[in-house]
């Protein structure tokens, strides 16, 4: 009767061991305290400068109808017959200055063969219900068809026949499909937690543009707003999706201290390499706009936003990793702890790295693909703005990454190995199911 008294009571004792070290293990009240310590006075900086640098709105500025510059409305191709190009104008400069068709093409002259012309239908704004015609030349990748949804410029000081012309296909509708296959994947597979990653997605995007990019239209610093609107992000996500926890405030900590080195890598290498952050045709468009904007500084804030997503999974799953290597050994100390997440971390730092450094590439595809056309050096590929922005973007937010990984396991180790609140219990479970085992051998003998 003794030996079942015994394993009933190890059995329970682990039972309630079980859901006391579970996924948010808490720590004595001194750990909370110093960590309370720490983030307290990070969360009132945000906070504070959040209230400092909320911006009113993006400032008004008169379009200039270039590139995104545009009054934009929806349209639908109401009709589409062939014509032959010679009895069209095919070179016809549209009433927007852009020499392109509407898939890209430049109209250097006519073009022999059949050309379509589209009769398109305004279906929003003022001059909903208006009809224009757009010429489509035979050699245009994207080919209008009818019913088709399409995006069309409008330029008021147009002539009245050439206010209109088309720019883009109008695909909100697939686009808005393949967000909710997304959503309902995450949903299905994450249950509630993928529900709050949604919810804090959300949120990040709303930061992104309330708070981040009307500031610095506004002529904020752009790197003091991307700091503060990136550690917003990083506080509400980090907290939503993994819940108030020591092991989720060692996670923001740990992403805190990466991105105050990538910020000053950052920052040290675009002044060195003389890196301006205008490239391209839409920052040329933004700094025409809006000359008072810091290029280099807009160029260093996405750096540090870009980085954050990346940074915020490699912390919470080294936090993670140390914490359940605590709960499976509550004897082994902080070194141990390091030593055995960091093994972990080793292989985090291989996929995310070649992860980062491939998206970065894959974006830039195009480009090395002209470079690749031209038969130009490594040396000067490496060499031109365009290119040396993506390298230096990658590498500052690769050795932040991989620095987060070292900083948050000393970081989690000590943490949970200063902890030694449950140790007790835990050498007592243990003797207990011990002495159980014992009982029930001699029973067998």
């Amino acid at each position: 009767m003794t030996s079942p008294r015994n394993d009933s009571g190890s059995q329970d004792h682990q039972h309630g061991h079980s859901h006391s070290h579970g996924p948010a293990a808490p720590v004595s009240k001194h750990l909370r305290k110093v960590i309370a310590a720490v983030l307290i006075p990070f969360t009132t900086a945000v906070v504070v400068g959040l209230v400092v640098l909320w911006p009113g709105g993006a400032p008004a500025h008169e379009r200039t109808g270039v590139g995104f510059d545009r009054q934009t409305q929806q349209a639908t191709v109401v009709n589409v017959e062939k014509v032959d190009c010679k009895d069209v104008n095919a070179a016809q400069t549209p009433a927007t200055g852009n020499t392109t068709t509407p898939s890209g093409n430049t109209t250097p002259g006519r073009q022999p063969g059949l050309c379509e012309k589209a009769t398109i239908e305004v279906t929003t704004g003022q001059d909903k219900g208006r009809t224009f015609v757009e010429i489509v030349q035979p050699d245009a990748p994207r080919q209008l068809h009818e019913g088709q949804g399409v995006i069309v410029a409008y330029a008021p000081a147009a002539p009245h026949d050439l206010q209109y012309s088309v720019t883009d296909v109008d695909r909100k509708f697939p686009m808005a499909v393949l967000a909710g296959i997304f959503a309902l994947a995450v949903v299905v597979v994450g249950r509630l937690r993928g529900v709050m990653a949604l919810i804090a997605l959300a949120v990040s995007f709303a930061v992104l543009t309330l708070f981040v990019l009307p500031a610095i239209l506004q002529g904020s610093n752009p790197l003091l707003v991307a700091v503060v609107g990136a550690s917003a992000i990083m506080l509400i996500a980090l907290y939503m999706c993994h819940g108030p926890t020591a092991r989720t405030s060692v996670a923001v900590i740990g992403t805190l201290i990466s991105l105050l080195l990538i910020g000053l890598l950052g920052s040290l290498f675009i002044d060195w390499a003389s890196l301006t952050g205008n490239t391209d045709d839409s920052t040329g468009l933004i700094h025409g706009l809006y000359p008072h904007i810091d290029m280099s500084g807009l160029l260093l804030a996405g750096v540090i936003i870009g980085s954050l997503g990346v940074l915020d999974d490699v912390t919470v799953t080294q936090t993670s990793a140390v914490w359940e290597l605590h709960q499976a050994d509550p004897t082994m100390g902080a070194r141990k702890l390091y030593r055995a997440g960091i093994r972990i971390g080793r292989d985090h730092i291989a996929s995310v790295v070649n992860t980062l450094v491939l998206a970065y590439a894959g974006a830039a595809l195009p480009l090395l693909l002209l470079f690749s056309i031209a038969q130009s050096s490594v040396g000067t590929v490496a060499n031109s703005e365009l290119v040396a922005e993506e390298i230096v973007r990658t590498l500052v937010g690769s050795i932040g990454l991989v620095a987060s990984v070292p900083v948050t396991t000393v970081l989690a180790a000590l943490v949970v190995s200063a902890d030694r609140s449950g140790l007790g219990a835990e050498a007592g479970a243990s003797a207990t199911a011990r002495n159980g085992k014992g009982r029930r051998r001699r029973a067998r003998h």
